[in-house]
Parts: structure tokens; C-alpha cells; sequence
């Protein structure tokens, strides 16, 4: 038990409630979700809660192997848990576009997209699509995959009555970015790459997608809610790139959240029935809280979804 325990918020929930706490007494027999990211740290944490209430979990992974361990972990502690695991690489448009055709043809619903999967500050490196690999990855990736789920969700929707909800993985760093905010011209400039800006910028990206995604939802009257947030400080395979980091964390982790505590702001923003109707918002420690100026301008959110059209052609 840390400091943070003691900061509970309105929502009941504090820092240190765990993914368990936050879901406890909730039903999701009936759902199906996807959950990217899911072979290790708070993505692993966030499929298995979700399959312990009861959901049917897809696991899209880059590494199939590494994916089926993590279902068998998964199944070990929870029996009955329905997942499966499908290929996906979400810095690839291709490995997107090929997911979302497998996943379709199998005619399964869904109710809950967690975008879970990302990287973080890497040296400068290209994607597959020539696109700076962080904006790339935790933002593009996201942004396709989402809008080529997106009639999938709807028809989930329409049929079963029930709210669909996409949850975005964003990070408190979303505030630590280039003085634009997001540098569209700039996207794939090596001499102005820094990878903690970078990482920002991309994380900024994950907020603006739910505020503009929220927007057109709510202007067709869809049933879909769509919300981002921070997971909280913890030391998981994210920070494989940043040594320094990686060593500052392990020395002060007693004060950090542990895996448990960090998936669950996710498992609340996507189950919890206090959140109905609820969209286009920010969280932490499961609770609503305000995010910086950049991601709350509606006008910076609709030019950053028609630059990532015209990057990903998913228009």
C-alpha cells in the first residue's frame, strides 16, 4: 500500500483500486472485445479482468507465439475465459487492414475496442509506411483500425441495445510535446525529432482522436462512446527504449503503480456503468480529469483526423 491510496476520487475509485476493484459485481457475459497489446503488462492485465467478467477477449498480437502464452496464462487463472488470438501489427497499415478483413469475416460483434498497444520514445526510426514510428504506431495504427471496426461496432450496437465503448490509451505526457502540438509538416523531419516530444505528440494524437471521433458519433447518434486516458507511472516492457528511465523506475516502484492498479483505468473506462453516455473525455486513476489545451481544441482534432485520413487513405 503506497501514498497514493488515499486519493479517492468521485467516482469511488482511487490510484491504487486494481482492475478487479474497478470491475467488481460487473457482468460482461455477452461482450466481445478487442484488446491490442495484450501479451504483457496492462494490456495482458486488462484481457484477463475483462475475461474473468465474463467477455470474450480478441487478442491481436505482432508475435502469435508470444500471444497463444499469454492466452494459455490467462486461461490458467481463469478457466472458463473465451479469447483468442489473432496476428496484428499496429505500426503496419497493411497488417491493419489484413486484421480487420479476418476479424470481419468471421462475423463476430464487438462492443469494446481497447487500443492498448504502443511504443515509446525510440530513436528516429520509419515504419513499414514511411511514417515516423511513434505517430505511426500509437496513433495511425489506432486511428485505422478504429475506423475500420467502426461499422462492425455500430451494427453490434444496433442489434444488441447495448452502448459500445472505445477506450484510447493516452499518457499524462500527451502535455509533453512540440510547441505546435502536433507537427504536421514536420511528421517525418529526422533534424527535429525528439523521441520524448515525439512520444507526447502521439499521445496528444490518442486525446484528439476521441474528442473528434466522440464529435461524429454523436452526429450520426450512434451508440458508441469513445474516451482516452492515462494508465498511471508503471514500470512495464514500454520502456525497453529508455534506460535511464527504465533505472529510475526500478529504483522508486514502491511509490508507483503496480501492473494490477495500472489496467485500471482502462477496465473502468470500459466497463463500468457510471460511464454510460459518457464520451469524448479524459481519465486517470479512474476518474475524469482535465487534459491539456491541445486536446481539448475541437478545431486541432478535426485537422489531426484529416491529416491521418490522407495518411492511412481510410477516408
Amino acid at each position: 500500500m503506497t501514498w497514493i491510496s488515499i486519493f479517492t476520487g468521485k467516482s469511488g475509485f482511487a490510484a491504487s483500486s486494481t482492475a478487479e476493484d474497478v470491475t467488481k459485481g460487473i457482468d460482461g457475459t455477452g461482450l466481445t472485445a478487442i484488446v491490442t497489446g495484450a501479451t504483457s503488462g496492462i494490456g495482458l492485465e486488462t484481457a484477463r479482468v475483462l475475461a474473468l467478467r465474463g467477455v470474450h477477449v480478441v487478442m491481436p498480437v505482432r508475435n502469435i507465439a508470444a500471444g497463444e502464452k499469454a492466452k494459455e496464462s490467462i486461461a490458467e487463472k481463469v478457466p472458463n475465459a473465451k479469447l483468442d488470438v489473432m496476428e496484428l501489427d499496429v505500426s503496419s497499415q497493411e497488417s491493419v487492414r489484413k486484421f480487420t478483413s479476418q476479424y470481419c469475416s468471421k462475423g463476430l460483434p464487438l462492443n469494446i475496442l481497447i487500443l492498448n498497444a504502443g511504443i515509446m520514445s525510440p530513436p528516429f526510426t520509419l515504419s513499414k509506411d514511411n511514417i515516423e514510428l511513434q505517430f505511426a504506431t500509437n496513433h495511425l495504427g489506432n486511428f485505422l483500425l478504429t475506423n475500420l471496426l467502426l461499422d462492425t461496432m455500430k451494427k453490434t450496437a444496433r442489434e444488441s441495445g447495448k452502448e459500445g465503448r472505445i477506450v484510447i490509451l493516452s499518457s499524462e505526457l500527451h502535455q509533453t510535446t512540440y510547441k505546435e502540438g502536433i507537427m504536421f509538416d514536420k511528421i517525418n523531419d529526422e533534424q527535429s525529432y525528439n523521441a520524448m516530444y515525439a512520444y507526447g505528440q502521439s499521445k496528444l494524437a490518442n486525446a484528439l482522436h476521441a474528442k473528434e471521433l466522440t464529435r461524429r458519433l454523436q452526429e450520426e447518434g450512434v451508440n458508441i462512446t469513445a474516451n482516452s486516458l492515462h494508465p498511471g507511472v508503471i514500470n512495464t516492457n514500454l520502456l525497453r527504449h529508455n534506460g535511464i528511465f527504465a533505472i529510475f523506475f526500478n529504483v522508486v516502484q514502491s511509490f508507483l503503480k503496480n501492473i494490477p492498479q495500472g489496467a485500471a483505468t482502462t477496465c473502468y473506462v470500459a466497463m463500468h456503468p457510471q460511464l454510460k453516455g459518457v464520451s469524448g473525455e479524459y481519465f486517470a486513476d479512474s476518474n475524469l480529469k482535465k487534459a491539456s489545451k491541445y486536446a481539448q481544441d475541437p478545431e486541432l482534432a478535426k485537422k489531426l483526423w484529416d491529416f491521418s485520413e490522407k495518411l492511412t487513405q481510410a477516408k
